[in-house]
């Protein structure tokens, strides 16, 4: 009996030892347990320490803009620059594209106003690379060669690889960092605004002598523009305000394509003499043809200059980011629109040569 009762205390004690081993195992899983779990995401994901910084911004360490500079217009260019320069805290570089008898007045007018501090840079354009490609009652103006010249920007700017180009007649209102930001897909040389675009589309006037779409620039009649393949109703741009990739420009040749069309003009009259009111924007939107990038509607408001009325109610002019007066009434000139906006900018011309024609009244318009 005692040998009977000796046994089950050992095997009690055995019990109690194998129970007390299997807690202390049992405890020790559980302690893994949650130190995995605390490393594990709710969806079986490794926890993370501490989140990535977003890669910085690459910083933009100048902005190009070209601008060409004709004596009789000099005043736009000026205000232009000044709408620039005072609406961003980045680091532009106006390369003024001008001739010999421009130069002089350009430089006393700049280091004479507020703009001394402007960083610019005089470039000349030689005309003779006209020769043989254009008309000479085109060549006969000032004003006409230098239009050409946003065909020559690699040639002009070397060593650029992105750059701004913007006419003479134009106010900027927003950062021109943002502009210079456009993104370009890759093959494309540069980046316009197309004139069927939501904002400036409903204003156009339709019908004859409307610049919207392609046959407003083109004789169809011609076989060799027919033989483009080119639609009639795909939508025009305005070369007036562009971003270009200069790289991508020469490696594809851009100015000799252009060069081309100029050329095939001369020799067959392609263009058409009644509706096209750009000389250059044929052969750009034979270039550029489904091969540009666009432009933010909002950097390039135009036809301010199309009419004496006013097609933009103030609210919109006032949002939009870059106002283009291209056409005959130059804010500058007689009955201009919105000529209060762009006076705000323009800066009077220290040798007096430059002035504001004021707007006429009823009774001299009648005259």
């Amino acid at each position: 009996m005692t040998c009977r009762k000796v046994n089950i205390v050992i095997i009690l004690l055995a019990a109690v030892i194998f129970l007390l081993v299997l807690h202390h195992n049992l405890l020790g899983l559980s302690d893994i347990l949650k130190r995995q779990s605390s490393d594990v995401g709710l969806v079986g994901f490794q926890r993370i320490d501490f989140l990535p910084e977003a890669p910085e911004e690459k910083k933009i360490a100048e902005v190009p803009v070209v601008i060409t500079a004709v004596e009789s217009r000099l005043g736009g260019v000026i205000a232009a620059i000044n709408s620039i320069s005072s609406n961003t805290q980045s680091t532009v570089t106006f390369y003024i594209v001008t001739m010999n008898d421009t130069k002089e007045h350009l430089r006393t007018w700049l280091s004479d106003s507020k703009l001394k501090n402007v960083k610019y840079k005089i470039l000349e354009f030689d005309p003779r690379v006209l020769e043989g490609k254009t008309r000479e009652d085109e060549r006969a103006k000032p004003v006409r060669k230098l239009t050409f010249a946003r065909f020559y920007l690699p040639a002009l700017v070397p060593g650029v690889e992105k750059i701004i180009y913007m006419d003479d007649d134009v106010i900027v209102q927003g950062d021109i960092v943002e502009l210079y930001k456009t993104p370009l897909k890759v093959g494309h040389a540069a980046a316009f605004s197309e004139d069927c675009d939501s904002v400036t589309s409903k204003y156009l006037f339709r019908g004859a002598g409307s610049q919207y779409n392609y046959i407003g620039y083109f004789d169809y009649k011609k076989e060799t523009i027919r033989k483009l393949g080119m639609k009639a109703s795909t939508c025009s741009f305005n070369p007036g305000v562009f971003v270009a990739n200069l790289t991508e420009w020469k490696q594809q040749n851009i100015t000799r394509q252009l060069e081309k069309w100029m050329e095939l003009d001369m020799a067959e009259e392609l263009y058409s003499k009644t509706l096209a009111g750009s000389i250059t924007a044929p052969p750009l939107l034979i270039v550029f043809y489904k091969m540009h990038s666009s432009i933010d509607p909002m950097w390039h408001v135009r036809h301010l200059g199309s009419s004496t009325g006013k097609r933009y109610s103030f609210q919109f002019v006032n949002a939009a980011r870059l106002l283009h007066w291209n056409g005959h009434f130059k804010p500058w000139g007689r009955a201009a629109s919105y000529s209060e906006i762009w006076e705000k900018w323009y800066i009077p011309d220290p040798t007096g040569k430059f002035s504001i024609i004021r707007r006429h009244t009823e009774a001299d318009g009648a005259k």
